[in-house]
């Protein structure tokens, strides 16, 4: 189904509610990971909420420095995995999504605040590997790790998935 170049994110998922019927599963397609979709769908079950998310930890693109009080550098971190989580791009909806969705909506703005606000948005916290692709760069590092043999995303044909 074509959405139009200028549509945002909700109004895409919004523009797919006569062909749904029951819950389903999203992407932003822009994302790499070793993620079990049963692990998603039975914390999403667990929830009983209208949406799930899931929540990842991404790398420092930048090495860190670890800094005492007097100025003196005291070790270096090279890109660490962050303490913080964020949005990993892969989802979970019940119908009730479609009540929070516009035409012209940011589903990461409106929509999830709303759910936030009210209660009704899970997170599932998935520590395996994750990388985003949304520069050449990203494109270039994971083509080339998939060449070299080390996709942990490559988890096609593997038991229990």
């Amino acid at each position: 189904m074509d959405t139009g170049l200028e549509t945002q994110t909700g109004g895409r998922v919004q523009r797919l509610r006569e062909h749904l019927d029951g819950a389903f599963c999203c992407t932003y397609a822009d994302g790499l990971t070793d993620l079990r979709l049963p692990d998603l769908l039975a914390t999403h079950r667990a929830a009983g909420l209208t949406a799930t998310l899931t929540a990842v930890r991404p790398r420092s693109q930048f090495g860190i420095l670890d800094i005492a009080a007097d100025g003196k550098v005291q070790r270096f971190i090279e890109k660490p995995l962050l303490r913080e989580y964020i949005n990993g791009g892969f989802f979970v909806f019940e119908p009730g999504i479609f009540d929070c969705l516009t035409p012209d909506c940011v589903l990461e703005r409106e929509p999830f605040e709303r759910l936030t606000a009210g209660g009704g948005l899970a997170a599932h916290r998935h520590e395996g590997f994750w990388a985003c692709m949304d520069t050449y760069k990203d494109h270039e590092t994971l083509d080339a790790r998939w060449r070299d043999g080390e996709a942990p995303w490559r988890v096609w044909g593997a038991e229990g998935v």
